[in-house]
């Protein structure tokens, strides 16, 4: 049943935002997967967006901050592996904040098997638009960004260099 304290934390925990990508809240991003209350706890579970990412000691403390300054006592953030997140998971406002942000927004996840992983070797196959010009004659400068979960690219129309979030 959805309480008025579970409904009043929500909105709170909707608005904390990413700390890699700061024009995303992590509602926006598809990691905040579902706030509750447990005997009195009100219970926050995170998705990361990879395995060992970083940022998810910060996204948890932000979120405990966030509900303590609302008037939460009792907060338990819990990370959630399972399913994996996906960036099809990250909402379309979050998509044109992205693009907004000059970061261009992933495309369609890969389907992923439901048994062993292939391993394929050869070179990205990822395309981006430009977030600048709208071109898609773009390409890859360097698989890795500022994070893990971004690649550099460089629009061949206006010259721009761009961060592009990874499909996974």
């Amino acid at each position: 049943m959805v309480t008025a304290v579970v409904t009043s934390a929500r909105a709170v925990a909707e608005t904390v935002t990413d700390p890699e990508l700061p024009m995303l809240t992590l509602a926006d991003l598809g990691v905040l997967r579902d706030v509750r209350e447990e005997a009195g706890t009100v219970v926050v579970e995170i998705t990361p967006t990879y395995s060992g990412c970083p940022a998810m000691g910060v996204m948890r403390a932000d979120l405990v901050h966030a509900l303590h300054r609302a008037g939460f006592a009792e907060v338990d953030v819990r990370t959630v592996l399972s399913p994996p997140w996906s960036t099809d998971w990250i909402s379309e406002a979050g998509r044109r904040k992205l693009a907004d942000g000059g970061i261009a927004p992933p495309g369609k996840a890969p389907v992923r098997p439901s048994g062993p992983v292939p391993l394929t070797l050869g070179p990205s196959r990822r395309t981006a638009s430009c977030p600048v010009c709208g071109s898609a004659d773009t390409v890859e400068v360097s698989e890795f960004s500022a994070t893990a979960c971004k690649a550099m690219r460089r629009c061949r129309s206006c010259a721009e260099p761009f961060e592009h979030v990874k499909e996974v």
